[in-house]
């Protein structure tokens, strides 16, 4: 193998916690880094372009004779274990050849299933199977019971041996693959077979049983070599086996661990056993990188193969990543066209120049998130993360989709909304801006708009530096309400989402005509609120009862603007108007007042049927005439309505006729 030339040889260095963005004098550009060990360094903005990371030569020499080791005991140990077998099958036709065949055949299913279905879940199967002929053993098969005894602890151990000396044996043929010396992995198969055939010898003292063991044994070793061969191959079926052995090696690689590589680039270079375990990637630099497969990637975004090959080529078009944590990744330039990233995490992420025209980025999280120069025409935006750390600067976009396509609606909430139109160079820049600096308050069930309306005037109050002001509100589908207020940039939006939801739960759990009293005792801008927000939520699900103190409002992302108002919406710029706030003698009035017409109402609607209009009208004018000749109570009444308006007693009385009565008696509050 010829040898490599380096710039800077620094194999095996300790540069662990150090602060290496202030060493001039330190250049990796084509550096030889194996064995060294980087863990918890600022490696910020440095560059490892061509550079050789892994195994140092010390360590790829303790890896060689590790593997030799391991590769001569597994051999020995299948031999011993195929041994048992074969004393069990040649000792003709008794209870040891029942035995014999059962352990022949469950060793059968076991390296089929190996083969075809991979190795962890199989492992497992069989240690239950060892274990059960253990119990069978103890507790079912008494020793005066002899052979039968004898033969199920055989298999056992049989059964335990063939596991243990397939498993060694795959681990080992997979550390000489990870050390890349085809010579080795050849001695590694050659030490394993010598090993089965000293196993034999001491396995077996019957002669005839000799045959039947070294095939045996020659099986299981083929089939682990074979499978340690492919779990460096990456296949999915063997990562265990692949996991175990990448973390054996990295121990003497390139050590990563807990570093910040902040747009660290490593371009081109060598990552063969490279441990990244609890680095901090963001918008590093992994383009053209080799070896990517044999890293030791912890739980980073590297962990993915897919995403790796992201990162490698930059082709990621019409692929899927939905929901996946890809925070900080670098896709400079990407062409991600078409690509799904619904739900998905790109926070911090390098898009810069990247394609993602018709790509999905409905609520992905999109904090920090640099799309300078990007294309996002025809990408779809529902309920995006973007927030004012988005950098948007040079955006190509002719036009965006604000809603999810659906089978029925392809292109559903186009903007611009003329079809004919696009946005000019600038202009969806201009366009999406308002949206950033505002507070999302998302109610997906049980809205109540009087609550509404008081919590956010509280709110509004309470934080009068954070300069709120409503600038729209839009029902969604059949149940949901979102309420949109911008906020003064540095406002805390997360902070200010808490405290709504701790007013919404006070205010939520007071009884109806609470509510009602503290509703008129704020200014005239709460009622106009409330207004706003029935013509809104119109055909919603109310709160129908006194509401437990439990908060029912998604506002988890609320820290982030998404989407555009555009359909079933209010705009509220300026609401205002007059109420005269109740004193307790009215208060009383008016709950007494509603008391007595709802359960007239329904002590008449029990005496009368209500099912036409006009049986329903009789009853109103029944009541009516109670009304009328129970001069006390249409005193009551009188004073609920010139108080409270008809508002009021909609809210208090609980009947369906309500509505039809107080249209009836509304000349009533101005009497004098």
């Amino acid at each position: 193998m010829v040898s490599k030339a380096y710039r800077n040889n620094f194999q095996r260095k300790n540069f662990r916690n150090s602060n290496l963005t202030t060493r001039a004098d330190l250049n990796f550009v084509n550096a030889d880094i194996r064995g060294a060990d980087f863990s918890y360094a600022i490696l910020s903005g440095i560059s490892f372009n061509n550079a050789t990371a892994g195994l140092s030569t010390l360590w790829e020499t303790i890896l060689i004779i590790f593997s030799f080791i391991l590769a001569s005991t597994a051999g020995l140990i299948s031999a011993y274990a195929s041994a048992f077998i074969g004393d069990l099958l040649s000792s003709g036709i008794n209870e040891d050849s029942f035995f014999g065949f059962a352990s022949l055949t469950t060793l059968i299913i076991f390296l089929a299933v190996i083969l075809y279905q991979g190795l962890s879940i199989t492992l497992v199967v069989l240690t239950g199977v060892v274990i059960a002929c253990l119990v069978a053993t103890m507790a079912f098969l008494p020793t005066s019971m002899g052979t039968l005894a004898s033969g199920a602890q055989w298999t056992a151990l049989a059964l335990a041996g063939v596991m243990t000396g397939f498993s060694i044996l795959a681990v080992a043929t997979a550390i000489s693959r990870v050390v890349e010396r085809f010579w080795i992995s050849v001695l590694t198969s050659i030490l394993a077979v010598l090993g089965a055939l000293l196993g034999v010898l001491f396995g077996t003292n019957n002669e005839s049983a000799y045959l039947i063991t070294v095939g045996i044994a020659l099986v299981i070793i083929t089939c682990s070599i074979y499978v340690g061969w492919e779990a460096i191959n990456t296949d999915k079926k063997y990562w265990l086996i692949q996991t175990f052995a990448i973390a054996i090696a990295s121990q003497g690689g390139t050590r990563f661990h807990g570093a910040t590589l902040i747009e660290t680039n490593f371009a081109g270079a060598t990552l063969k056993c490279t441990d990244f375990k609890s680095a901090i990637l963001i918008r590093t630099c992994f383009e053209r990188v080799k070896m990517f497969d044999l890293i030791r990637p912890g739980t980073t975004y590297l962990k993915s193969k897919e995403v790796r090959q992201l990162l490698l080529t930059k082709q990621g078009q019409a692929r899927n990543f939905d929901r996946q944590d890809l925070r900080g990744v670098n896709l400079e330039g990407a062409n991600l066209a078409d690509a799904s990233f619904i739900g998905a995490d790109l926070s911090e992420a390098n898009l810069r120049d990247a394609d993602l025209s018709r790509a999905k980025l409905s609520q992905t999280q999109l904090d920090g998130t640099d799309f300078s120069g990007a294309i996002l025409t025809g990408a779809c935006i529902e309920d995006w993360g973007i927030t004012s750390h988005t950098k948007l600067y040079g955006v190509k976009c002719e036009y965006v989709f604000m809603r999810s396509p659906t089978p029925g609606d392809p292109n559903p909430r186009r903007k611009p909304d003329n079809w004919n139109e696009t946005f000019a160079d600038g202009d969806f820049d201009d366009f999406i801006k308002p949206l950033v600096d505002t507070l999302d308050l998302y109610h997906n069930s049980s809205v109540d708009p009087r609550v509404i309306a008081i919590a956010f005037k509280q709110l509004a109050e309470n934080n009068p530096d954070a300069k709120l002001e409503i600038v729209a509100m839009e029902k969604r589908g059949q149940d949901k309400f979102l309420l949109r207020a911008k906020t003064a940039p540095d406002a805390d939006k997360s902070q200010l989402s808490a405290e709504y939801i701790d007013l919404y739960n006070q205010y939520i759990a007071l009884p109806k005509v609470d509510l009602i009293y503290l509703l008129a005792q704020k200014d005239g801008q709460v009622k106009s609120l409330e207004i706003a927000f029935r013509a809104v939520t119109k055909g919603l699900k109310e709160v129908a009862e006194t509401p437990k103190k439990q908060s029912t409002y998604n506002l988890q992302n609320a820290q982030f603007a998404g989407g555009l108002v555009d359909a079933e919406t209010v705009s509220a710029q300026q609401i205002g108007g007059n109420i005269t706030n109740y004193t307790s003698e009215q208060k009383q009035n008016l709950v007494e007042a509603a008391k007595e017409i709802e359960a007239l109402l329904q002590h008449l609607q029990q005496t009368y049927p209500t099912t036409s209009s006009a049986e329903k009208m009789a009853v109103v004018a029944r009541a009516v005439d109670e009304i009328e000749k129970n001069p006390t109570l249409k005193a009551r009444v009188i004073g609920a309505l010139k108080a409270g308006g008809t508002e009021a007693l909609k809210d208090l009385v609980d009947h369906p006729l309500i509505n039809i009565l107080l249209a009836s008696i509304e000349g009533w509050q101005e009497a004098k």
